[in-house]
């Protein structure tokens, strides 16, 4: 899912977005090198965090999640 970019301040470069997200002509930005460094983290953080658990910690995290998703309000 992409998010949407950041509507410009100036008055002329609002219309000139608005024009262009109208036609379908907006430019997906690229990502800043924060947020690739910020994926690449993410992934080697999920199994390194997983190989220091236990696997009755795992398992409780895992209960844990599934009672969260099937809680009935």
């Amino acid at each position: 899912m992409t998010k949407t970019p950041k509507r410009p301040r100036d008055p002329n470069q609002l219309a000139k977005f608005i024009v262009d997200a109208a036609t379908g002509e907006t430019e997906t930005l690229p990502d800043s090198a924060k947020v690739v460094r910020a994926k690449k983290a993410g992934a080697k953080g999920g199994p390194a965090r997983a190989q220091a658990l236990t696997p009755e910690q795992r398992s409780e995290i895992a209960h844990l999640a599934a009672q969260a998703r099937w809680k009935k309000s």
